[in-house]
């Protein structure tokens, strides 16, 4: 089995929480930014290097709440599972251009919304753990956005 790594990039006001979907290249579906880590790369910059690529943000990477999962992914060969490691990553710049932005749309959705925006099962099993983690995400969150421009964000 491959294994990738992957963001879920996501904001919040107050105790709302929205993420983003792109659309996959092949079929158009609403996915979260994945790929291959390079060789010499950590899975944290693998991770963000995918969400600038494929969604055009940038962001705080959480690194303390990753999440693997099984995703379908479907080539010329056929049909076949991958591990995704996914990081929820709150996203601070949304970028006007971004590489992939030819390939791909991006859509923000509120996160009780999620499962309504990606037909894929194994996408809404990924919400779906990331909204079982939303009080540890919103307390995070809450945390890094209060701490002062320049000052070290605190760590959970």
């Amino acid at each position: 089995m491959d294994h990738k790594v992957g963001v879920i990039p996501f904001d919040i006001n107050g105790e709302r929480i929205a993420v983003m979907f792109v659309t996959s290249q092949r079929r158009g579906r609403w996915i979260l930014p994945k790929g291959d880590v390079v060789s010499g790369e950590s899975l944290i910059d693998g991770a963000s290097r995918e969400a600038f690529q494929e969604a055009g943000v940038e962001g705080e990477i959480l690194q303390d709440v990753p999440m693997t999962m099984a995703i379908t992914k479907s080539d010329p060969a056929g049909i076949s599972q991958v591990a995704v490691t996914y990081f929820p990553m709150l996203v601070t710049n949304q970028m006007e251009e971004w590489p992939e932005q030819d390939k791909r749309d991006r859509h923000w959705a509120l996160l009780e919304d999620a499962p309504k925006v990606t037909d894929r099962e194994d996408f809404q099993q990924v919400i779906g753990a990331f909204t079982a983690i939303k009080p540890l995400i919103l307390g995070i969150a809450k945390d890094r956005k209060s701490a002062p421009q320049g000052q070290p964000k605190p760590e959970r």
